[in-house]
């Protein structure tokens, strides 16, 4: 949970790519949350992952005390819009809105709750270097979540396929309001295995509506060259991003 990581999809060019957690723990409330790493982590650490928690200050005011530009995934231990959160959101947004030097990419799969606990001021004019996204796992939750976030006027509208667990329709809710898709297997002593097919087909619905499509790793319980599974999709490696500017 440091000032650096190794989540692939982070190292946006012109930025270092990070994590920033002002609070962890979380709890599950779709498919994609039953085999969550966050979940593991911290029964290792001797801790109730189930408790949503305010880090230590170091770490919750970890973009004033970093200068040099970071894209930061916000909240990978926890969700941003977590009801447990509530109290110390605001602290989290006046965070962003006074170290604009970052980028904060916001992935939530509590997209219902975005609009009514996101900042004021971001109803009037969204600030370019927070971007938000969902996680669609499956066609069931990219039905239910895409829709929503393309109603909130982000900046950067991005969608994690990750992991994906079956094969994903992105065109029928306007993928051409996305600016940003993420396809990844799960990984992990019991991870659930991703068809490359399903991968390959979202990939063409990306290059068919000039999408940006990140592959970050074809899962499994091995790592290749750093990644698990590794980070080539048939020889190729997708890593594309949206205008950071």
């Amino acid at each position: 949970m440091g000032e650096t990581t190794g989540i692939s999809w982070t190292n946006i060019p012109g930025y270092i790519g990070g994590t920033w957690n002002p609070w962890q723990g979380c709890t599950k409330v779709s498919p994609g949350c039953a085999n969550c790493y966050m979940f593991r982590d911290k029964k290792r650490y001797g801790q109730d992952p189930s408790i949503v928690i305010r880090s230590v200050p170091a770490t919750f005011n970890l973009p004033a005390r970093t200068k040099e530009p970071h894209a930061w995934f916000v909240c990978s231990w926890s969700d941003f819009f977590h009801k447990d959160a509530d109290k110390w959101r605001t602290e989290a947004n006046i965070i962003m809105a006074e170290n604009p030097q970052h980028l904060y990419l916001i992935l939530t799969k509590r997209i219902e709750r975005a609009e009514k606990n996101m900042s004021i001021s971001w109803r009037c004019s969204w600030p370019s270097n927070v971007w938000l996204g969902v996680t669609a796992e499956n066609q069931e939750m990219a039905d239910k979540r895409i829709p929503l976030l393309l109603d909130i006027p982000a900046s950067v509208r991005f969608v994690s396929v990750e992991p994906m667990l079956g094969e994903i329709d992105i065109m029928t809710p306007m993928v051409e309001l996305i600016d940003w898709v993420i396809c990844g297997g799960e990984s992990g002593p019991n991870a659930r295995p991703m068809n490359l097919d399903w991968a390959r087909n979202l990939q063409k619905q990306c290059q068919w509506t000039h999408t940006p499509y990140f592959f970050k790793q074809v899962g499994g319980t091995k790592r290749i060259d750093g990644h698990w599974g590794g980070d080539l999709l048939d020889g190729v490696r997708y890593q594309e991003f949206p205008n950071a500017n």
